[in-house]
Formats: C-alpha cells, sequence, structure tokens
C-alpha cells in the first residue's frame, strides 16, 4: 500500500503555502517537503495494523539534480537513483501518530539538507549487484511480445501495397505522438492545483 502524506507534488509555490499553516499550526518548517497530511495516514495506520508490520519510509533522490520523466526514460536516458529505507514502529494513537509523522518528516528534511550539501546521505550506501537474469528475463518477454508485430511488419513489407506501408506508418506515428503528449501532461511543472485551493478558500 502506497500513500504520499503531501498530498501533492512539490512545487515552490505549495511549498510556501504549506509553510504558512506550519507557521500557523506552531509546526517546524520543512525546507525540502510539504508538511504531511496526517489524518489519512493516520486512519490508513489504523485499518491496516493487523494486517501488515511495518512502515518503509523511502526518500528518492536523482545525482547532479537530475529531474527524471518518463519521456526521458523512453528516449533512454539514464538516471542515478540514491533512496534511503529505514524501518519505523508507529504508534496507535491517533495523536501520537500525527505526531510522529510530523517528526518522520523533519527527519526527512534533514537527511535531504545533508544530500543536497553532501551529495550522498549520511549513512554507508548500499549499492545492490547487478544481476544478469533480470536482464534475460526482460529480453525473453520482450522477444515473445514483439514477435506478432514483427511478423504483422514483415507481411505488410512484403505484400509491396504502398497504402498499406504507409497507413502503418501513420498510425505508429500517432500513436508514438500521443503516448509523448499524455506523458507530458504528467510532467511536475504541469501538475495540478491541489493544496492551493485551501488557502484560497482560508483567505476568502
Amino acid at each position: 500500500f502506497l500513500i504520499h502524506c503531501e498530498g501533492t507534488r512539490f512545487t515552490e509555490q505549495k511549498h510556501q503555502i504549506s509553510m504558512q499553516v506550519a507557521e500557523a499550526k506552531g509546526l517546524p518548517k520543512l525546507k525540502y517537503h510539504l508538511l504531511p497530511r496526517t489524518k489519512g495516514f493516520a486512519v490508513t495506520v489504523q485499518c491496516l495494523r493487523n494486517v501488515v508490520s511495518a512502515v518503509y519510509d523511502s526518500t528518492l533522490n536523482f545525482r547532479n539534480n537530475e529531474n527524471p520523466t518518463l519521456l526521458g526514460v523512453l528516449n533512454g536516458k539514464k538516471y542515478h537513483a540514491d533512496l534511503r529505507i529505514p524501518l519505523e514502529e508507529v504508534p496507535e494513537d491517533e495523536q501520537e501518530c500525527s505526531n510522529w509523522l510530523h517528526k518522520l518528516y523533519q527527519e526527512k528534511d534533514a537527511f535531504q539538507e545533508e544530500y543536497y550539501r553532501t551529495g550522498t546521505y549520511p549513512a554507508v550506501p548500499i549499492v545492490p549487484p547487478r544481476r544478469p537474469w533480470t536482464l534475460l528475463n526482460w529480453l525473453f518477454w520482450a522477444l515473445l511480445l514483439l514477435y506478432p508485430l514483427f511478423k504483422l511488419l514483415i507481411n505488410m513489407i512484403n505484400s509491396g501495397s504502398s497504402l498499406t506501408l504507409a497507413s502503418f506508418a501513420f498510425v505508429i506515428v500517432m500513436a508514438s505522438v500521443g503516448v509523448r503528449w499524455m506523458i507530458g501532461v504528467t510532467e511536475i511543472n504541469k501538475g495540478s492545483t491541489y493544496g492551493n485551493n485551501d488557502n484560497k478558500q482560508k483567505q476568502k
């Protein structure tokens, strides 16, 4: 079960609004995170306490201030990620759970500060070894699933029909343009204004 306690993606405008809320509630200000929304997290923990035994907190960074996108991945660009996953115990009481989550985000902010300052987390880095079976597994399924497409393409080329080839090429180009357009919508700078409306309503 994956939950993003901030409720939305980070932007400078949302961060300013979030820190205004932190100041109003007497909470420590965060430099690199939005204030977590604790209600949903507390309810989730209460409902899943007898189902799961642990909570994993992850903080992911990309080296050299890279900003990864799905479009970049499709274009074959390499991104180098650093990930931290500590195991923590969560209190049962809703208020204590809320306080725990705020404290966790203060720790995450401190780790982020260290990462921006030094380029590494304040711990011994763990680099998992490369395993050839992952590549072999990917190649097997790629060849198996792409075989019908290649067979169709060869049959079209052998047919010698210019109209058929042109239609096929048009469909491929339009599909590629459509996928890239949909991926572009997911970029952070085109994200929602979620989190901004709350502040506007409070000002009215």
